[in-house]
Parts: C-alpha cells; sequence; structure tokens
C-alpha cells in the first residue's frame, strides 16, 4: 500500500514510518519542521531515514537515501492549495495523520498555533481524502479530550464534552469533523486517542524526557501536583504496532463492522497508569543517579490521572501492549545517553 504519514520528522511519525517501511509500504512523509522544540533533532530523525537536511526545500521530493520506498515533502498542513495537489501526484491508499501543534500548555500560551495546525490542517487532509479516493484516514487524537474525568479506566464511551485545555478542544474537534466526513462522504475514518507516549527519539518538552536530562545534568526536576498524579505510559513501539494492525485490515475491517457511518474511536495506551513520583524513582533506577526535586502545585490545563481501557482495541485486533516500563525507559535512557553525549 502506498501510505502518507503527516508529522513524520515528528516522534510517532518518524517510528511509524519505519514500521510501515519494515512492513514493505511505500511511505510519503510530510512535515513543516517547525520550532516548537529543537529543529535539530527533527532533522536528526529524518537523517536516520536517509533524507538529508541540505536538501530540503519547499515544493520539492526527497527520495530516501536507504530506503526507496520512501519519500519526503517538508510541507505545512495549513497549506491547502500544497496539500491538493499532493494528494493528486502520489495518489495514497491509506493517509496517517500524525502531525498537529502537540502540548497542552503551549497551547495556553500560543492557542492560535493550534487552531491553523490542529483545525485548519486537519480540514485540508479530510478534503484531500474525501476527493482522492482515499481508502481510510487514520488520525491523532489524545488522552487530553477526557479532561479531568474521575471514571476509570477511561473509555471511549464516556462522555469528552470538557476539554480543559485548547489543544484537547482541537482533538476532539477533529473526532466530531472526521465523523460529518464519514457521515457524509464514507470516508473510512479512525482516531487514536494516545496516551501518554514515550521511548527513543521522543519529545524533548515531555516529562520523562525533561526529567531524564535534569537528572543527567544535577538540575532540579519540577514535580507537580507534589507527584500526586498518575499517567499512563505507553512505550513507542506499543503504539506503532497497534497502528500498524489497524492498517492491515484497513480494507475488510468497516465492512465486518457492518456499520451504516465508517467511524469508529479507540484508546491506545498500555492501559497500566503509574504514579508521577514512582515513574521518577524509574528513571533514578536506570540512571543510578538521584533527582534533585522540586515539589510544585498542579500546572493549568493538567490533567489528575490517565488509564486507558483498551479492550475495544484488544479484541478487534489483538493489540497487546507489553513493553514494561523500566525496560521502556532503559532503551530511552540509552537512546538519550548516545544522542546527547
Amino acid at each position: 500500500m502506498k501510505i502518507l504519514v503527516t508529522g513524520t520528522a515528528g516522534f510517532i511519525g518518524y517510528h511509524l514510518s519505519n514500521k510501515l517501511l519494515e512492513c514493505g509500504n511505500t511511505v510519503v512523509g510530510i512535515d513543516n519542521i517547525n520550532d516548537y522544540y529543537s529543529v535539530e533533532l527533527k532533522f536528526a530523525r529524518l537523517k536516520e531515514a536517509g533524507i538529508s537536511k541540505e536538501a530540503q526545500n519547499w515544493h520539492h521530493k526527497i527520495v530516501s537515501s536507504v530506503n526507496k520506498n520512501y519519500s519526503f515533502y517538508r510541507m505545512n498542513l495549513e497549506n491547502g492549495e500544497e496539500i491538493k495537489r499532493l494528494f493528486e501526484t502520489e495518489k495514497f491508499d491509506i493517509v496517517c495523520n500524525i502531525a498537529a501543534q502537540a502540548g497542552v500548555r503551549y497551547s495556553i500560551e500560543n492557542p492560535m498555533a493550534y487552531i491553523q495546525s490542529n483545525i485548519v490542517g486537519f480540514a485540508n487532509i479530510l478534503e484531500a481524502c474525501r476527493n482522492n479516493s482515499v481508502q481510510h484516514l487514520i488520525y491523532a487524537s489524545s488522552s487530553s479530550v477526557y479532561g479531568n474525568s474521575s471514571k476509570m479506566p477511561l473509555a471511549t464511551s464516556d462522555p469528552v464534552d470538557n476539554p480543559i485545555s485548547l489543544y484537547a478542544a482541537t482533538k476532539k474537534s477533529n473526532e466530531l469533523m472526521a465523523y460529518t466526513y464519514s457521515h457524509l462522504f464514507g470516508l473510512q475514518t479512525t482516531g487514536l486517542r494516545f496516551f501518554t507516549v514515550y521511548g527513543p527519539w521522543g519529545r524533548p518538552d515531555m516529562a520523562y524526557f525533561s526529567f531524564t536530562k535534569n537528572i543527567i545534568e544535577d538540575k532540579t526536576v519540577k514535580i507537580f501536583n507534589n507527584g500526586n498524579l498518575y499517567r499512563d505510559f505507553t512505550y513507542i513501539d506499543d503504539i506503532v504496532e497497534g497502528i500498524s494492525k489497524i492498517i492491515e485490515k484497513s480494507q475488510t475491517h468497516t465492512q465486518n463492522r457492518k456499520v451504516q457511518v465508517p467511524y469508529k474511536i479507540y484508546n491506545i495506551g498500555s492501559s497500566n497508569p503509574f504514579k508521577l513520583i514512582d515513574f521518577i524513582e524509574v528513571i533514578e533506577k536506570v540512571l543510578g543517579k538521584k533527582a534533585k526535586k522540586e515539589f510544585c502545585n498542579m500546572q493549568p490545563g493538567d490533567v489528575y490521572k490517565t488509564f486507558a481501557d483498551v479492550s475495544e482495541l484488544e479484541n478487534e485486533f489483538n493489540y497487546s501492549p507489553n513493553t514494561p516500563l523500566e525496560e521502556g525507559i532503559r532503551k530511552f535512557v540509552d537512546w538519550y545517553k548516545s544522542f546527547y553525549t
């Protein structure tokens, strides 16, 4: 199959592209390489995939030097004309829209970045899919849509009408927009609510990344809500394995479900939440070094607990996240040391 992966210079997009190529697919990646976090890390991911930094130009297709089935365009989702031309030229079977303006707290500082990338950009992807006979659109949603729900574990049948950050609101908007296109045009859409993804090549704005960095550099680790937070940490390989399983069944799954509207939402997580203070202890153990801790109050827009009910994904796709937290953290720390030292 020919698959578009948006956000392919990002953390999840990079790993997903690698997985899909390993499975024998042809992959086209796009990314605008914005400066929300280190562009050098994004270029380094692309370099690993055989895309040279020096070759980056707008409107120019770059073929990987290490895998002829992978190519890359530097492109903004918000540019509707460029997205339209891309779809007309490449003719994708499957689209994986992983690109987005990420981060809960940054959405308080710069809300318009989220409207442009996550709303306007997603609308452009939907339009391009429905006008170019795309079989299946798989897109990134987020556990943030659940807000501060007290019901655990979090299930896709739970109400998600009270987002507590603009980031969460844009992700819920994506789900509503996708439903509309599924209903009106028969476009098969699958939204994935990601739960705290971590691992090698991860995002520097994520807590596990900054914890590791600060412990190594003898800097203070800020621990919000006094460490009394819980997160359903999910290793990156488990995430991309789940997405790959959904893609494998793209052509038959909707028919088997016999639904009028080809629309579905799944949680994708480990279903095993860890208390934040215990999570830090795992990092300390792997590093062999204690953190200098500063306990702080809860941050605006943050949620108390995430805990994924992944039974639907398990039942329908045999999804089985099986990476123990300490093993995943060890792999991340090994990568971090090799990349930054």
